[in-house]
């Protein structure tokens, strides 16, 4: 199978020996996350990145539920922590968010369509909200410190990251895909395009990208400004748009409903950031100074299928929307979380057919599921009679109870499941953080990026055994009276069977996500893993494109 590309080289096809197991490009948060997993997997990895240095404009400043715990069952929490810690917009953010002026942090804090959310109105009963556990410390952290936390891992766990090289073209065959760029060609046997939401490599191989066109322009930006003294302070709805004002740290975010940009490959300037904000506030305005800005719409889109044979799509590339809330952030980190570990299991020959299939299977639904989000928002915030009466209606559903805590658990991420076989609660959903009766929680187990077997009883040992390279066995109880029996969760942290140690029902699902087991259950993970051959690609035909 060929895929029409540019600058792509037939000498370099079939037979060429590997550079590397996988080729990703971009290096954001989907390219970094995506790097560091599948190292953890075995996979060797070079990123490729166009820029030549980290992209220094703001961007997303919240992480969701979902990506602080894949943050968390990495080891990662920590970091997530003193970044918190040492942003100085977040401690001033923090302190303003309490009446007695206090840095605590709020246990909920977002909006829907420029609609803030109280976290004193969240009904603290609720299952999904009641406790605290350790992600519960972290909320507010910039993308670019997301990056940075994750580029430090990739490279620690060996991962190859080279800026200023940039995709022009590639071929895919039966065993792999040469991939040309402005500086060679690099043969691989997977490329996954996390190359943003103008990605080259989604336009190379053809992916349908429908969606629905943008009728906003939106400017975010870190200025310093004169004339705007008297805007309120946080979001207010206008006659031509929203806008959000952040006086402590000079930040502004304009939407006005006009249409999208004429060229929208054109930078933005101190100039259209001062027109927007003066077009949507009525104040007049002047910029002086910009220190970020950053241009956006409400184009959205998805593609269809993020894999086609040898090449798949991660992040924006595979889906676009308005920035509402950082969720194209949490979806990228999310998308990177469920890829890895497939496919690092598909390089090393170790997966069980359709295992790589499933990742389309279950990122598709929940990014339709963020594009809908935003589409709504944006449905709330056009100034027209009938959307600003509908928009009274949902700021006074967001002042209740219900209300609040129904828009903080979507926003947050929580709701969050898989569709999976299995009638147990859990199954599907992200594995609770049990404290266990040797003082650690299971998230201090799932560091190395392995499948997890809880088994107090120690009933499936035996069953458990031939998985050694691949999953730990926790024999430690859990020190709650509604944890299962037994608990099987895969890589990325999500419950895949559960209920009494019955040997017979978990091994069809130990083979569904883990695949054939070892021949030699004596052989150890220490030894599977230090055998090169995990890193290479696997003898033609183990992994069909």
């Amino acid at each position: 199978m060929t895929t029409p590309s540019t600058a792509s080289s037939r000498s370099h096809a079939a037979g060429r020996p590997a550079d590397c197991d996988v080729v990703i490009a971009g290096a954001g948060p989907a390219g970094l996350m995506l790097a560091g997993e599948l190292r953890t997997g075995g996979a060797s990895v070079i990123v490729l990145e166009r820029l030549t240095e980290v992209d220094p404009i703001l961007k997303a400043g919240t992480l969701n539920r979902p990506n602080i715990e894949a943050f968390y069952r990495r080891g990662l929490l920590p970091a997530l922590r003193k970044a918190q810690q040492e942003t100085e917009w977040t401690v001033s953010y923090l302190s303003t968010r309490r009446p007695d002026g206090t840095s605590a942090l709020p246990r909920f804090s977002g909006h829907f369509a420029a609609i803030m959310l109280s976290d004193e109105m969240l009904d603290e009963s609720d299952p999904d909200l009641a406790g605290l556990c350790p992600p519960d410390l972290v909320a507010l952290v910039h993308q670019k410190q997301v990056e940075a936390i994750l580029a430090d891992r990739a490279a620690r766990l060996g991962a190859e990251v080279r800026r200023g090289v940039e995709v022009t073209g590639f071929e895919q065959d039966d065993e792999g895909v040469t991939v040309a760029t402005d500086q060679g060609p690099i043969r691989c046997g997977w490329l996954v395009g996390c190359d943003g939401g103008r990605s080259t490599v989604r336009k190379l191989a053809r992916f349908d990208f429908p969606g629905t066109e943008p009728e906003i322009t939106g400017y975010h930006g870190i200025a310093d400004m004169v004339g705007v003294e008297d805007l309120g302070v946080g979001w207010h709805a206008t006659d031509t748009g929203v806008y959000l004002n952040d006086p402590p740290r000079g930040r502004i975010t304009t939407v006005a409903f006009d249409g999208a940009p004429a060229d929208r490959d054109t930078p933005a300037t101190a100039e259209d950031l001062q027109a927007a904000i003066r077009h949507v506030t009525g104040a007049d305005a002047t910029v002086t100074g910009i220190r970020s800005l950053t241009r956006f719409t409400d184009n959205t889109r998805q593609a269809t299928t993020y894999r086609q044979g040898r090449v798949l799509l991660a992040g924006d590339a595979a889906h676009v929307h308005p920035p509402f809330g950082g969720q194209g952030l949490n979806l990228s980190v999310g998308d990177a979380m469920n890829l890895g570990w497939k496919l690092a299991a598909t390089v090393r020959g170790t997966a069980p057919d359709g295992l790589l299939d499933t990742y389309t299977a279950e990122r598709h639904p929940l990014g339709a599921w963020v594009l809908d989000w935003t589409r709504a928002q944006i449905a709330v915030m056009r100034p027209d009679p009938h959307a600003r009466a509908l928009r009274e209606v949902v700021a006074d559903l967001a002042r209740t109870a219900d209300g609040a805590t129904y828009l903080a658990k979507k926003i947050s991420g929580v709701w969050q499941r898989y569709d999976l076989s299995g009638d147990h609660p859990l199954v599907g959903t992200s594995t609770p953080d049990y404290a266990l009766a040797d003082g650690s929680r299971l998230a201090d187990h799932m560091h190395d990026g392995r499948a997890l077997l809880l088994d107090p009883s120690g009933a499936l040992h035996e069953l458990a055994a031939p998985y050694r390279d691949r999953m730990r066995t926790i024999t430690a109880a859990p020190l709650t009276d509604d944890a299962p029996a037994a608990l099987f969760v895969r890589p990325d942290g999500y419950v895949a069977w559960a209920g009494e140690p019955d040997p017979g029902s978990l091994d069809k699902e130990l083979q569904t996500w883990l695949g054939v087991p070892l021949a030699h259950p004596s052989q150890t993970p220490e030894a599977v893993t230090a055998n090169p051959s995990l890193g290479q690609n696997p003898p033609s035909g183990k992994a069909k494109p």
